[in-house]
């Protein structure tokens, strides 16, 4: 399961600097602990649904909404699979850090940040199916490194009838994962000579 962490809070702080839509209907895409659903619900949002395809995920968040006594269902899935439905918010802090393996075990705790060569794994298919499911005046909300190519994010959104823009960034600090790929990272021209931070940007998709 994937602890909060500066992601989560820059995606969650992006998304509760704007009023909730009255009764707004929310999912958060690979929920992992439940945090930013959670959030969600105690902001007031009138339905939240967190979804992940880890069951360890799911019955933590399960856990959590109960501990908290809000309103989140928990459900096991492959991004929007198995939900029904239109949303006035999608939210989703998908796996994004880049690698030179293949997809890692089903079982693995890598599964939570690995995401393809490009880190865009996750990324392309939210952007392609995620559009879709928003209510009108809805918006879909992703964090992920400026490594990803934010700008193709913004494209992938428009080219589904979103207004797209990137709303909010962060430097913060290679973590763990980053730093035990630095060398990989730089060989790919991913990142320059010294450099030991990464940029996370927020982006928001809105139907009009």
């Amino acid at each position: 399961m994937y602890a909060p962490q500066e992601d989560t809070l820059l995606l969650l702080n992006s998304v509760l600097a704007e009023p909730l839509p009255p009764n707004a209907r929310v999912c958060e895409l690979g929920t992992g602990s439940g945090h930013i659903a959670l959030e969600l619900a105690a902001a007031g949002a009138g339905e939240v649904v967190a979804v992940d395809i880890a069951r360890r995920a799911i019955l933590g968040t399960r856990i959590n909404a109960m501990l908290r006594r809000l309103p989140v269902r928990a459900r096991r899935g492959d991004l929007l699979s198995g939900v029904a439905g239109l949303f006035d918010l999608i939210v989703a802090n998908p796996p994004y850090v880049p690698t030179c393996d293949g997809p890692p075990p089903a079982h693995s705790r890598a599964r939570a940040w690995d995401a393809g060569r490009d880190g865009r794994a996750l990324l392309d298919r939210i952007c392609r199916d995620a559009p879709s499911r928003l209510a009108p005046g809805g918006s879909l909300w992703l964090v992920h490194s400026a490594l990803c190519d934010p700008g193709r994010t913004v494209a992938l959104l428009s080219e589904q009838g979103l207004t797209a823009e990137v709303v909010k960034k962060d430097e913060i600090p290679f973590g763990p994962v980053m730093r035990s790929r630095e060398a990989w990272l730089r060989a790919e021209g991913l990142i320059g000579p010294g450099e030991n931070t990464e940029t996370l940007v927020v982006v928001r998709g809105t139907r009009a």
